[in-house]
């Protein structure tokens, strides 16, 4: 079982029985902040997580507190200023993390928490309502020229944010850009025909594309998506327009280290499991393991890029 391991381990390494771990962590439930609101693809990612932990850990229970708003910026603040006993930890998502600092709106920085790891990543995609005459980038780019169009974005420094803003200096247009409070937000906004299009990521929006409910017209990668292969990238049409988002887990910074390890270890066995595999697959959640040390690497080289764009053009 993922929990004898998990627990085997900690104890070995700090000279303690497992008995007098699980006696001392956890006390209560444990909140895990989720900084857009429920039914989106981060939510997701965190219950498909507690799923297991609550299954698999004898003693662990975690309640979901979604925290939604300013492109993710409310939820990381509460994560940052959470008290770091080990009771509150959250997900995060980029580049909003980063682009919040960038933009010196965040009242954290990168030090204000441990990174746990890296879950998923998401690859950015443009859609539009099913009936609608833009068939591609092209048709986009041209609809744009002839008129003021209304395209949804996750929130002001979000992936979706910086794509649309990388497709209008591409193209030579400007949008209407409508920030939200999450891609449940911008979904409605396509299903309903309430908006011309929106930048949103693959996960949130494949589903519905492939139930003919709404049209993804491009995948902004620099290589087709083996879950959507017939779709060809903004690249291939024209335009070299290319954003991803990544999903993972941080905590409050200065948790003690035993209670730390021992969330970090739970959340590695986890993204390692079978079922969590098979679970993500199902729900249309494309994992990218990495380790918090690879991912903190990550969220610094993603920080220094992002600084780069916003000192072109700032936001």
């Amino acid at each position: 079982m993922l929990k004898k391991s998990l627990l085997a381990g900690i104890a070995l390494s700090l000279g303690l029985s497992t008995a007098a771990m699980a006696g001392e962590y956890p006390e209560k439930t444990i909140t895990i902040v989720v900084p857009s609101k429920a039914g989106g693809s981060t939510d997701r990612t965190a219950r498909l997580f507690t799923e297991l932990a609550e299954k698999n850990y004898d003693g662990f229970e975690f309640v979901i507190k979604n925290i939604p708003g300013s492109g993710g910026q409310k939820g990381f603040e509460a994560i940052a200023r959470a008290k770091a006993d080990g009771y509150t930890i959250g997900l995060n998502f980029t580049p909003q993390l980063v682009a919040h600092i960038v933009s010196k709106r965040a009242k954290y920085t990168l030090d204000s928490f441990h990174v746990m790891g890296n879950v998923a990543q998401d690859p950015g995609i443009v859609a539009v309502p099913k009936d609608s005459k833009i068939k591609n980038m092209g048709d986009l780019a041209a609809a744009a020229k002839a008129g003021a169009l209304t395209v949804a974005v996750n929130g002001i420094g979000s992936d979706d944010f910086l794509a649309a803003k990388s497709f209008e200096a591409a193209a030579g247009v400007e949008f209407n850009l409508l920030p939200t409070k999450g891609s449940t937000e911008q979904k409605a906004g396509v299903l309903g025909g309430h908006v011309d299009a929106a930048f949103m990521n693959l996960s949130q929006m494949i589903k519905q594309h492939k139930a003919g409910d709404a049209r993804i017209i491009s995948l902004l990668t620099e290589e087709r998506d083996s879950h959507l292969p017939d779709m060809a990238t903004s690249k291939e049409q024209g335009f070299d327009v290319q954003m991803r988002a990544t999903r993972g887990f941080i905590a409050p910074a200065g948790i003690d280290a035993a209670i730390q390890g021992q969330l970090d270890d739970m959340l590695t066995a986890i993204m390692a499991s079978d079922e969590f595999k098979a679970n993500a697959a199902k729900g249309n959640i494309f994992l990218l393991p990495q380790s918090g040390p690879d991912y903190l690497a990550y969220l610094k080289g993603l920080q220094a890029d992002t600084q780069a764009v916003y000192d072109k053009a700032p936001w």
